[in-house]
């Protein structure tokens, strides 16, 4: 099939894979994967992204297996409260509604409920053709103004993240509101040309240093990809296209995935002389001129 002009998937793909790794393994030691995240502790730093209209539950209860966060995208408060009572440890990412009660019953339910966070993937209320506001299986979206992204953050306390902020002007803008964190994603090339997010991870870190949560998402396809970007400056980071499969066969599928990715990442750092998450350093990575191939 012809890619599309300006096909940020193919961009972030082809940037990700000129990064290359320097060797350290001499001397070194295997390596604990172990990351804490909002006061709760998993195995690993690869979370599942914020899927929407698949088997939800079965993706939490893999998940929860395997030791991993998992984010939920779009969905009704029940199904929300399906996924809740696997014992899964939840984010629940928030459609950009245009009506402010679907957002606030939702963040009111996954405080009630037990979730770790919330967050809203702002990218989505854009059409990709034009600047008009979009509408998602029926229902009108609208792009949040500062303050009111503001007042969802105050409507609640729990972490809230941003999804769809994706550069340094961003980062400070959702630091300058409240959030805990940001999710940076062009929603699988809903954005033509988008920087990848693995190349934006330096200048983010510069501008708001760890005063923010900084997960990356999409493009995340191995633990190898997880390590280039840990390295560049990520906290976590989301599988979403590449578990897809697994979701469909369920449960034990999705924890096999993401107990591979999570093999993969040990590989990675043991092979660069990375104890642990906290200490897996930049420098490992050598940059190379990116040029998009066709």
């Amino acid at each position: 099939m012809a890619q599309l002009q300006g096909d940020s998937i193919r961009i972030s793909r082809q940037y990700m894979d000129s990064l290359l790794v320097e060797s350290r393994i001499v001397g070194a030691e295997k390596p604990s994967t172990c990351f804490q995240f909002l006061g709760h502790s998993f195995e690993t730093p690869i979370m599942t992204a914020a899927l929407s209209h698949l088997n939800l539950v079965g993706m939490a209860e893999g998940a929860r297996l395997a030791g991993a966060v998992v984010s939920i995208g779009m969905g009704e408060n029940d199904e929300m409260g399906r996924v809740l009572d696997t014992g899964a440890k939840v984010m629940k990412i928030i459609k950009p509604y245009a009506d402010p009660e679907q957002i606030l019953s939702r963040i009111r339910y996954a405080e009630e409920h037990g979730a770790i966070a919330v967050g809203m993937d702002v990218e989505h209320a854009v059409n990709v053709e034009d600047a008009e506001e979009s509408v998602v299986l029926g229902l009108q979206m609208k792009l949040p103004t500062m303050e009111e992204l503001r007042s969802y953050i105050r409507s609640t306390q729990l972490p809230f993240f941003v999804k769809g902020a994706a550069g340094p002007r961003d980062a400070e803008r959702c630091l300058e509101i409240g959030c805990a964190g940001i999710i940076l994603s062009h929603h699988n090339g809903l954005m033509r040309y988008a920087v990848p997010p693995v190349m934006a991870l330096p200048k983010i870190r510069e501008a708001v240093g760890n005063r923010l949560t900084v997960i990356v998402d999409g493009g995340i396809e191995t633990g190898f990809d997880a390590f280039k970007a840990l390295a560049r400056g990520a906290d976590a980071v989301t599988v979403g296209k590449a578990i897809m499969p697994a979701i469909k066969e369920g449960a034990s599928s999705v924890r096999n995935m993401l107990e591979k990715m999570t093999k993969q990442l040990q590989a990675m750092m043991m092979r660069t002389g990375c104890p642990d998450l906290n200490h897996i350093d930049p420098s490992v990575i050598w940059p190379q001129p990116f040029a998009l191939c066709e």
